[in-house]
C-alpha cells in the first residue's frame, strides 16, 4: 500500500483488522473508533471536529448565511392543538427562544398558561421534552425529558391546573413510552425499557414490555400487561381507547409486518386474543366504541380499510370499507368525530377525504394547493378536528374544522420573512437503471434559465416507508436566495406508491435506492439545470447511508456530499446504537445472502485508496443513540486516508442526539456550515 496522501487532517491511527466473513476477507483498519469511552478515541474525536469548524468558520460568506438563518429561524411558529376536557393544549415557540413549550388554556378564549418549558430545564438547552400526552379529562399530563435530545428518556406526570410534578410517578426506561391513558385519568400504559447498561445495546428493544402504572404507586411495582418479545428486531406498544373497554397491542417487525392482539378490560379476567398474527403485511388499528378500523396493506400494496367487530374477530367476519385506490397510496387515517379522515398521495401529492365509518364518502377537504397535508386530529367523539398543510413555497398552516359540517377556517399560518412567489415548484421525473420512473421535485427561481451552472442541492432519504412529500422549511431560502435549486428526490424504499414502492428499495433491492438517487442526478444534468461541478448530495440518517454510497458509486456526479449522522459501516451496524431494530429493512450482516447484498454496496468497505472523491461534510452528534457515531468517524477518517479529491471534514455537534441539539442556535450553525461548505467548493 503506498503511503496516505499528504493532507492537513489530525493524525488517524490506521490498524491491520481483517474479518473472514462468510468466506468473504473484510478489511476494518479504524475499528479503534468504535470506542467512545476511548481516552484516545475522544481526543481524535475532538481534534477532528476542531479542525472542521476552523475552516467551516472562515468560508466566505458563511456569517452572512448565518445572519439570514436567523431571521428566518427565529420566528413564531405553532402546532396543531389538541382539545380534550374543555382544555386546549399546543405546542409553540416563540421568537427568540430555543425551544418550543407547551402551553393551554380554560376554553379556547381561556388565558394562555405555560404547560411545560424545556426553555427552562437547563442552563445549557441539554434537557428536551420528548413526548407528551394529556389525559381524556384534561387534568393532567404524561411527558418524557431527553437529555442532550437523544431518544433516551424518563417519564413525569403533571398537574394541569397547578403544575405541579409528581414525585413518585418518575418512569426511568421511558426511550419507547408512549402513555396511554385511562378514560378516568388514574393512570396509563406504557412501554417500559430496563435501564441503560443493564442489557447488552443491541439487545435492548427485545426487552420492551408494555406495562400499566397507576398514579400515586411506585413505577417499579407497575403491573406487566405484555411480556417482552426477545426479539431485537422488534417493537411493542399499547393503547386503551377512549371508552376504556378495548385493549390494543402491537408488536411491529420492523416495518414491513406487525402482529395485533386485544383484550376486553370489562371481561372478568381480560385476556389477550389474536387479531391478526402472522402476516406479511402491517396492520394498524383505531378504536371507536366497540368497533375497530383496521388500516392495512394485508393483500392491498396501496392500503385500504376494515371494519371489525371485536367480538367476533375471525378474518373471515372482516368488512372491508374502503377499498385499495389503484391511482393512489393510503397514507394515514385517523378516527374523528366518529368519522374517518383518510390521507392519500398521489405523485406525492397529498388528498384528504371524510367518510362515514361504513366507508360512504362524506366530503373531499379542499386543500390550499398541491402539498401535504395531514389527517384530521382530534378526539374519537369531538366534532372539532385540525389538520395542516404545506408546501415547498407555502408555509404550514393549521386548519380548524367541523367534521360532520365541514367549516373550516385557519387557527394558525407560519410567517417567515420571505416571498415564496418568487419561486416556483416543478414536478419531474427521471428512469432509474432498471426503467422504474421516480419522481423528484425541483424548486427554483422563476426567472431561472437552466444553464448548467447553477449550484443545486439534491435531497433523499430512501428507506422505511419514509415519503419524501412536499415540506416547508425555511432553510431552504437562503440557498434558494444564492440562485440556487433545492430539489428533493423520491425513491424506493420509501412509501410514495405503497407497499411495493417501499419493498423494492429494501433487503436484497436497496441498490434500487442508489440507482434511483444517480438517475435523478442525472436527469437534472441532462435537463440543464446543473452539472457534476455544481451538484452536492444531501441526506441524514438512512439518507446519510444513501449519499455515502452516491459518494462511493459515483464520485464523478457530485462535488460535495453533506452527510448527516450516517449508517455507513453496513457489515457491523446491527451491533450499536438501534441497529437490530432495523435488520428487517437491511437485512443481517450474520446471514450470508444478506451480507452478500450489504457488503456489495456498504459505503466504509466501498472507499478506494487513490479516488477522487466529492468534498465531503460528515455531521455527527455526539450523544446519539440511535445511529452510533462510530459510522461517521469511521469514514471520515477512511475518507480522509483514501481520497485525493476533495476536503473531507468531521463536525461534532455537542449534546445533540440523531434529531439534533433542539436548538435554534444550533441549526443556525449547523446550515450555515453546510451551506457556506458546499458553495465554496462549487465556486468556478
Amino acid at each position: 500500500m503506498p503511503p496516505r496522501p499528504p493532507a492537513p487532517y489530525p493524525a488517524t491511527r490506521r490498524v491491520e483488522q481483517v474479518d473472514v466473513l462468510h468466506g468473504v476477507p473484510v478489511a476494518d483498519p479504524y475499528r479503534w473508533l468504535e470506542d467512545a469511552a476511548s481516552d484516545e478515541v475522544k481526543t481524535w474525536a475532538g481534534a477532528e471536529d476542531a479542525f472542521a469548524r476552523a475552516r467551516l468558520s472562515a468560508l466566505p460568506g458563511r456569517d452572512a448565511l448565518a445572519a439570514r438563518l436567523k431571521e428566518l429561524f427565529y420566528v413564531e411558529s405553532v402546532g396543531t392543538p389538541r382539545h380534550v376536557g374543555g382544555r386546549w393544549f399546543y405546542p409553540r415557540r416563540d421568537a427568540g427562544k430555543e425551544k418550543s413549550a407547551v402551553y393551554w388554556r380554560e376554553g379556547k378564549a381561556g388565558t394562555e398558561r405555560v404547560l411545560l418549558d424545556p426553555n427552562t430545564w437547563s442552563a445549557d438547552g441539554s434537557a428536551s421534552l420528548g413526548v407528551w400526552n394529556v389525559s381524556y379529562d384534561g387534568k393532567r399530563v404524561a411527558y418524557t425529558v431527553k437529555g442532550n435530545n437523544s431518544d433516551e428518556a424518563t417519564l413525569y406526570v403533571m398537574d394541569v391546573a397547578t403544575g405541579k410534578k409528581s414525585d413518585v410517578d418518575v418512569i426511568e426506561g421511558a426511550k419507547y413510552a408512549w402513555p396511554s391513558w385511562t378514560p378516568s385519568g388514574d393512570g396509563f400504559y406504557y412501554t417500559w425499557l430496563p435501564p441503560a447498561g443493564s442489557v447488552p445495546v443491541a439487545e435492548r428493544s427485545g426487552y420492551a414490555e408494555v406495562r400499566f402504572h397507576k398514579l400515586g404507586t411506585d413505577p417499579a411495582k407497575d403491573r406487566l400487561v405484555r411480556e417482552r418479545t426477545g426479539d431485537p428486531r422488534s417493537f411493542v406498544n399499547a393503547g386503551v381507547g377512549k371508552d376504556g373497554r378495548w385493549l390494543v397491542a402491537t408488536v411491529e417487525h420492523g416495518w414491513t409486518r406487525s402482529d395485533v392482539y386485544f383484550q376486553d378490560l370489562r371481561s372478568h379476567a381480560p385476556a389477550w386474543r389474536p387479531l391478526v398474527v402472522g402476516q406479511d403485511a402491517r396492520y394498524d388499528v383505531s378504536v371507536d366504541r366497540d368497533q375497530f378500523l383496521v388500516w392495512t396493506n394485508e393483500g392491498a400494496p396501496k392500503y385500504r380499510v376494515f371494519r371489525v367487530d371485536p367480538t367476533h374477530p375471525e378474518r373471515d367476519r372482516w368488512t372491508e370499507i374502503v377499498p385499495e385506490r389503484a391511482d393512489a397510496t393510503l397514507e394515514a387515517v385517523s378516527v374523528v368525530g366518529h368519522r374517518l379522515s383518510l390521507s392519500y398521495l398521489k405523485d406525492v401529492v397529498s388528498q384528504i377525504e371524510v367518510r362515514e365509518l361504513d366507508g360512504k364518502l362524506v366530503r373531499n377537504v379542499e386543500l390550499p394547493g398541491l402539498g401535504s397535508a395531514s389527517v384530521l386530529s382530534g378526539e374519537t367523539d369531538d366534532d372539532l378536528a385540525y389538520y395542516s398543510f404545506q408546501s415547498f413555497t407555502h408555509p404550514t398552516e393549521i386548519f380548524e374544522t367541523s367534521v360532520s359540517g365541514g367549516a373550516t377556517s385557519t387557527f394558525y399560518q407560519l410567517k417567515v420573512p420571505v416571498d415564496p412567489s418568487a419561486y416556483v415548484v416543478e414536478q419531474l421525473f427521471a428512469t432509474s437503471k432498471d426503467g422504474t420512473r421516480v419522481p423528484f421535485f425541483v424548486v427554483r427561481s422563476k426567472g431561472l434559465v437552466p444553464s448548467g451552472a447553477t449550484p443545486t442541492i439534491l435531497y433523499g432519504y430512501g428507506g422505511f416507508q419514509s415519503a419524501q412529500a412536499p415540506f416547508f422549511s425555511s432553510s431552504i431560502y437562503p440557498w434558494l436566495e444564492r440562485g440556487g435549486i433545492w430539489a428533493v428526490a423520491n425513491l424506493r424504499g420509501g412509501s410514495e406508491y405503497g407497499e411495493e414502492w417501499h419493498r423494492h428499495g429494501m433487503l436484497h433491492e436497496k441498490q434500487h435506492v442508489f440507482d434511483d438517487y444517480v438517475a435523478v442526478a442525472e436527469e437534472l444534468v441532462k435537463r440543464g439545470y446543473t452539472r457534476p461541478a455544481k451538484l452536492a448530495a444531501m441526506g441524514g440518517s438512512n439518507g446519510g447511508l444513501l449519499v455515502g454510497a452516491a459518494l462511493t458509486q459515483r464520485p464523478d456526479l457530485f462535488k460535495v456530499v453533506l452527510c448527516g449522522v450516517p449508517l455507513l459501516d453496513m457489515v457491523r451496524y446491527h451491533l450499536f446504537g438501534s441497529g437490530k431494530t432495523w435488520i428487517e429493512e437491511y437485512g443481517s450482516p450474520d446471514d450470508a445472502a444478506d451480507f452478500a447484498a450489504l457488503y456489495a454496496y456498504s459505503p466504509y468497505h466501498r472507499v478506494t485508496y487513490g479516488a477522487a472523491y466529492p468534498a465531503t461534510l460528515v455531521l455527527s452528534a455526539d450523544s446519539d443513540d440511535r445511529v452510533d457515531p462510530m459510522h461517521a468517524r469511521k469514514f471520515a477518517a477512511e475518507l480522509q486516508w483514501a481520497s485525493t479529491g476533495g476536503p473531507v471534514l468531521l463536525r461534532i455537534e455537542k449534546h445533540s442526539g440523531h434529531g439534533g441539539a433542539d436548538l435554534v442556535k444550533a441549526s443556525v450553525e449547523k446550515v450555515a456550515d453546510e451551506y457556506a461548505f458546499a458553495l465554496e467548493q462549487m465556486k468556478d
